[in-house]
């Protein structure tokens, strides 16, 4: 149940592999830092990488009156989780379901999840533009869902499928709060010195041809990844790495951009 979130971010990308779970997952980590309740759902069935990447794989849900509770990774129940991933038995097993029983399960996410007071709920979205996608924009427009954040690559090959994302945000009527370019150079865990070691500067130049905000480039720290293995907050363990001063900057843009969405609406 949706009832008890004040706002929703959909991270969306039209391509695979560009880091959407990670972006998703130090979002959450992020806001939760920042002092808001957060709630994180990864409604990525057939690849769930949010358990590991929060290091929940051994929880498991449960039933209340009101619907399924959250897997809450903090005493203080700052941040909720909800994944596919804390319903298989086993971390190997795939999701092999047709579209239909995918939509039903996405819808089941969406409605009968007991979230309590959240502040913001971060959606984890698959690649593309599905089934999956659809059913997710149908059940959060018509609640308060204050946009999508795009994640692309510096890649062309990247750049070109995002801007397909671009398109099916406006068919469906969600706003985009902006794009957010991944693995933007490499941070050298010893001097700090950022390299691009691949094309830059495509996420901002999209972003200018499409009219939307740019929210920041996050460079590319092995030590970011360690954070993953830990279930751990770059912003905790890593106040020096050039991707925590990145992911403050981009939570400040996106309260900024959903307070002045909440005030439009009053």
């Amino acid at each position: 149940m949706l009832d008890g979130v004040k706002h929703v971010i959909l991270v969306l990308s039209g391509k695979g592999g560009v880091g959407k779970s990670t972006i998703s997952t130090q979002l959450a980590l992020t806001f939760k830092e920042a002092g808001f309740k957060v709630g994180l759902l990864d409604v990525d069935l057939c690849g769930p990488s949010v358990p590991y990447l929060l290091q929940l794989e051994d929880k498991d849900v449960h039933q209340c009156p009101q619907g399924w509770v959250p897997v809450y990774t903090d005493p203080e129940k700052n941040l909720a989780v909800m994944s596919i991933g804390f319903l298989l038995k086993n971390r190997n097993d795939s999701v092999v379901w047709r579209g239909p029983k995918k939509t039903a399960m996405i819808k089941q996410f969406l409605t009968d999840v007991y979230w309590e007071d959240v502040d913001y709920l971060i959606i984890d979205t698959p690649p593309g533009t599905s089934d999956e996608h659809i059913t997710v924009m149908e059940n959060v427009r018509s609640l308060n869902c204050d946009g999508a954040v795009v994640v692309t690559t510096p890649q062309a090959v990247a750049i070109e499928d995002v801007r397909k994302e671009l398109t099916f945000c406006r068919k469906t009527g969600i706003p985009v709060l902006g794009i957010i370019e991944n693995m933007s150079g490499y941070v050298c865990p010893n001097c700090s010195e950022c390299t691009n070691i691949f094309s830059s500067g495509g996420g901002k130049s999209l972003a200018e041809m499409a009219q939307v905000p740019f929210l920041g480039s996050v460079p590319i720290d092995p030590r970011v990844g360690e954070c993953g293995e830990k279930g751990t907050s770059c912003i905790k363990m890593l106040p020096d790495s050039p991707v925590t001063a990145v992911f403050q900057s981009i939570v400040r843009k996106l309260t900024d951009s959903t307070k002045e969405s909440t005030m439009e609406c009053t």
